[in-house]
């Protein structure tokens, strides 16, 4: 089950970091308003899978906690 959940969280960060690598290899006359500018839908389609990614995970822990494959530890209350 870890190893699910750090797998997702790695894909989570591969996709943000390739948003921003698109990003900033933008060139200059792709700035917005440009005339004849497209803008650059790779970036946003990275950004969109990082947010599918995240509610997916999400989805998946509040699954496997409804289904008793993981159980809360809580924190040691210590007095």
């Amino acid at each position: 089950m870890k190893t699910i959940i750090v797998l997702a969280l790695l894909c989570i960060l591969a996709a943000l970091a390739g948003a921003g690598v698109l990003m900033l290899r933008r060139r200059p006359d792709d700035a917005a308003g440009a005339p004849g500018a497209r803008p650059d839908k790779r970036m946003a389609r990275a950004l969109a899978l990082r947010v599918g990614l995240s509610v997916a995970l999400f989805v998946f822990i509040l699954f496997s906690y409804l289904m008793g494959w993981i159980q809360p530890t809580g924190l040691p209350v210590v007095r």
